[in-house]
């Protein structure tokens, strides 16, 4: 059931920010993550300020040095078929597409895709656990298949979003507005880390909304893909995924981002696994040098050691399905 609250729509983005700025408040836009918690009591409000109605935040533009600005707004469903998402930045397409069902792309949005919270079956239940103010992580020692191999240390939650690292592997950026203004912040720096602060997921404060997605040009040579890993084929949130986005000069890598999903609490860029591939076709030998690589610093727990392998095969797949890419 859900909690009382007052509701309110503000008619431009002025309005919302001083709305934020009300204690208890919380920001709506597509709801499909916000209302669940608040019927699971995962957190309170007394106030939703619905942003639905504002216009400037929708819509994906190409800007002139030839990126693109995404609203935040924008739903999945829009990102997974736009024209030029689809044209220069496939990860990003492949991502939108893999999430959820399509009702929660029509409703869903990518900014409440990227601030979305855990899906940690602790974290959604009755649980005081970490984060949530209290002392332990209790799937450290639970019920852990589906968790953290990779930068746990507090809290082993993974970020449950597929088009997080595809925007990172992508180098974008996110604008946040609030009452102190507007600040721009990349997509590598907008999470934060448990080891930094396990109670929070991002940077975004309380009074601030994130406006805007801003992906740079895509590079001469760039091709890029999504592979994700789950036990059901529609519906379910990645076991185990891989963002790729590389630039090549004729067949030779030059440029090269691997970021996975599915097992750490952030999108986790593996540098190791770029290194593999710089100055490099894509052989055979090169793709399992980079798909082993991957999986280094893995720390699995007791009922999720499967990823490590997943991982590399998830890799290995994404890298194979851009060799023969034009």
């Amino acid at each position: 059931m859900l909690p009382t609250f007052t509701y309110v729509r503000p008619e431009n983005l002025g309005q919302a920010i001083r709305e934020l700025a009300t204690p208890g408040a919380r920001v709506h836009a597509g709801g499909t993550d916000l209302l669940g918690c608040l019927r699971d009591r995962v957190f309170s409000a007394t106030r939703l300020v619905s942003i639905a109605g504002l216009a400037e935040l929708r819509g994906v533009t190409e800007s002139p040095d030839g990126g693109l600005r995404i609203g935040a707004l924008t739903t999945l469903s829009e990102l997974a078929t736009h024209p030029l998402v689809l044209r220069r930045y496939q990860v990003l397409a492949e991502a939108a597409l893999a999430a959820a069902s399509p009702q929660l792309r029509n409703q869903g949005t990518i900014g409440g895709n990227l601030c979305q919270r855990p899906r940690c079956w602790y974290y959604r239940g009755d649980f005081p656990c970490a984060r949530k103010g209290g002392d332990t992580c209790f799937a450290k020692e639970g019920e852990n298949q589906l968790h953290a191999i990779f930068g746990g240390d507090v809290c082993v939650m993974v970020h449950p979003s597929d088009t997080a690292p595809a925007l990172t592997a992508l180098d974008a950026t996110v604008r946040l507005v609030g009452a102190r203004g507007s600040r721009t912040v990349p997509l590598n720096a907008f999470f934060v880390p448990p080891s930094k602060d396990y109670t929070r997921e991002t940077v975004v404060d309380a009074d601030e909304l994130v406006v805007e997605v801003a992906l740079p040009p895509a590079p001469s040579g760039g091709v890029s893909t999504y592979r994700k890993l789950r036990a059901r084929g529609a519906w379910d949130f990645a076991l185990t995924g891989a963002a790729v986005s590389l630039a090549r000069r004729g067949k030779t890598v030059e440029h090269a981002r691997i970021v996975l999903s599915g097992v750490a609490p952030m999108p986790w860029r593996s540098s190791a696994a770029e290194k593999e591939l710089l100055g490099h076709e894509l052989s055979d030998a090169v793709i399992e040098r980079a798909a082993a690589a991957a999986s280094t610093g893995a720390t699995p727990l007791s009922g999720n050691g499967y990823k490590v392998a997943l991982v590399r095969g998830a890799v290995a797949e994404a890298l194979s399905g851009l060799r023969d890419a034009p």
